[in-house]
């Protein structure tokens, strides 16, 4: 058979337009039917019943799922991205922390070659939650910019780097982030409680996004009572160049922070991630992690730590979130104007801000990344560029 037929389904459309009709697909999007289209001959036919048919979900900030921490190990980086798909997940950027110095260059170089052949979702590259940070957060480094330093770095990584994290307000940061642009990385702004002027410099020598918005992002403190104090937050707001991305659980930030940001930056500007860890997509319980203790995962609640006798006991430990109930939220959250903005902000906009123009859009010519749904926002069958990799369609 040469391909895939798909009909009776309602296809989600790159203007946000939910219309009935068809999809033909082998590796890529070979025709996008606004009507129920005949089936062409010798293809397989799936009658969708009248599901929900999306591009795959896209997370540029997320360190694991289920029991894998990504950094852990090439086994566990592998064993993770084929879980992602039943949340609906084909791409990812793998994002690395803890194992950013010289020491696990060694180890960043398996991870590197775990990325080249997967079998679930793929990853473009990793994204480096820094060690160019100003605030460590959880077990984040902070190490001083150094050009010389990120070369290595990201030689040891294989050059598979597709985003790095930094904070505007390190001496020595505005080379590094004009050295990761000249170098084809995406420069997200994060763990920091920079000046409007610093966050500004660092948007004019090119950092474009802010990761995990709000979250580490300390307020300044107010100059004199009565006086409104002034920072990153609102500089990438306000700024036309700039997107922003949240974790969409409603523990790390509250709804109304989206709210606000969409009405700044209009529906392209805003991404949502999960910043995912051990325990994400997991029951109810405790799980071990790699990092000497246990986080326990609630219904309604993020991933915590869990051991009592544990110095942090009871503080965040990332998010139990997946992509998928990310999107959920949101649709609750949203008012019904942006019903459609929810899925963007999964699919087509950390797509653009990856530049992957044939990803996160179900379009002619895009990559089969495609997802059908439940009623319950569960995937019934997840495609990654064309291959099935979860569900039975």
């Amino acid at each position: 058979m040469s391909g895939v037929f798909i009909h009776h389904t309602r296809l989600l459309l790159p203007d946000g337009r939910i219309e009935r009709g068809s999809l033909l697909f082998d590796g890529r999007i070979r025709a996008v039917a606004h009507h129920d289209a005949p089936a062409p001959p010798d293809v397989a036919v799936i009658d969708a019943g009248d599901a929900l048919l999306t591009p795959g979900l896209i997370d540029v900030h997320t360190h694991g799922i289920g029991t894998h921490a990504f950094e852990r190990s090439p086994e566990d980086l592998r064993a993770g991205l084929a879980m992602l798909p039943r949340f609906g997940v084909t791409i990812i950027l793998p994002t690395l922390y803890r194992v950013l110095k010289p020491e696990h260059f060694p180890l960043l170089g398996r991870l590197a070659d775990a990325l080249v052949e997967t079998n679930g979702a793929s990853a473009p590259g990793f994204h480096l939650e820094g060690p160019f940070l100003a605030i460590a957060g959880a077990g984040a480094l902070t190490l001083r910019p150094d050009v010389g330093f990120l070369d290595e770095l990201l030689a040891a990584c294989r050059h598979r780097v597709a985003a790095m994290s930094v904070s505007p307000e390190l001496p020595g940061i505005v080379p590094v982030i004009e050295g990761l642009r000249e170098r084809g990385v995406v420069v997200f702004i994060t763990h920091t409680r920079a000046s409007v002027e610093q966050t500004q410099a660092a948007i004019d020598a090119g950092a474009r996004h802010a990761t995990h918005f709000y979250d580490v992002f300390p307020p300044p403190p107010e100059p004199e009572p009565g006086v409104r104090a002034v920072g990153a937050v609102e500089v990438m707001l306000g700024d036309e160049r700039a997107s922003v991305d949240f974790i969409c659980d409603g523990v790390h930030v509250h709804p109304a922070a989206i709210r606000a940001a969409l009405a700044a930056k209009g529906p392209g500007g805003v991404v949502a991630i999960t910043d995912s860890n051990v325990g994400a997509g997991l029951p109810p319980g405790e799980y071990d992690t790699p990092w000497g203790y246990r986080v326990r995962v609630a219904s309604g609640d993020a991933a915590r730590v869990a051991d009592v006798g544990h110095p942090t006991y009871g503080t965040l430990s990332g998010s139990n979130l997946t992509l998928n109930v990310a999107v959920a939220n949101l649709q609750r959250w949203l008012p019904a104007s942006h019903a459609a903005t929810a899925w963007r902000m999964a699919t087509q906009n950390p797509a653009q801000l990856l530049g992957l123009p044939d990803r996160g859009v179900i379009a002619d010519g895009a990559v089969a990344d495609l997802v059908l749904w439940n009623d319950d926002l569960t995937p019934r069958c997840t495609w990654a560029g064309g291959k099935p990799v979860f569900g039975r369609a």
